[in-house]
């Protein structure tokens, strides 16, 4: 049986037999019998790779922190998360660089930390969101209908996103607002350039579209 480590772009965890591409944690959120307890427990959310200098871990062994699994990047990023500075060192310091865009000094990951924890959880500790319209944000960045359905926006097309790989969508009406699931912070990055690695199921869907 899959256990509920799948994260999904409002960054609720899921069980699944789709597996992901990226790993990350959040501390320790299983109990003994491998059952989830808490959404998270620190406020260092990262994305790693799956493999890292040969390291093996027995998944959701007690008292360690839980190992968390994305499609791929632009999930972890609209759950909330950002690249892990050891695992993914090139990775975090494209993003922190975007991040800072002209600002002359480049952020810790506690400063990045620190907002993108105010950024992702409201007071009562669920998602918090804004509303915008997909024509006005960067590729890579998630949003989601009133069904509470999350879409990829690629572009001047959305792609509707599942554990598995992203799904041909219609377009949507050029003025409708969605709910923006990627934090303020992290779409600053993404229309500054950084490059949110996306699924290869995007691409195919992407290019279907380009086609139409």
């Amino acid at each position: 049986m899959p256990l509920q480590n799948r994260v999904t772009p409002f960054g609720e965890l899921i069980a699944t037999p789709a597996r992901g591409t990226l790993m990350g944690n959040r501390g320790c959120l299983h109990d003994a019998q491998q059952r989830i307890r808490r959404a998270f427990a620190v406020k260092r959310w990262i994305i790693c790779v799956l493999e890292f200098k040969g390291r093996h871990r027995q998944v959701m062994a007690p008292g360690r922190y839980t190992e968390l699994f994305f499609l791929d990047e632009a999930t972890a990023l609209a759950a909330g998360h950002r690249p892990c500075a050891e695992c993914q060192r090139a990775r975090y310091d494209l993003f922190r660089a975007h991040w800072a865009g002209r600002a002359r000094t480049l952020p810790g990951a506690d400063d990045m930390d620190d907002v993108l924890h105010a950024e992702r959880i409201d007071g009562s500790r669920a998602k918090r969101t804004y509303t915008e319209r997909p024509s006005r944000l960067p590729a890579g960045t998630m949003v989601a209908d009133t069904d509470g359905q999350a879409y990829l926006v690629q572009g001047a097309t959305l792609l509707r996103w599942t554990p598995a790989g992203y799904a041909a969508s219609p377009t949507p009406p050029a003025e409708a607002r969605w709910r923006v699931l990627t934090p303020r912070s992290t779409v600053r990055a993404l229309a500054r350039g950084y490059p949110a690695a996306v699924h290869p199921s995007a691409g195919r869907h992407a290019a279907e579209g380009d086609d139409s």
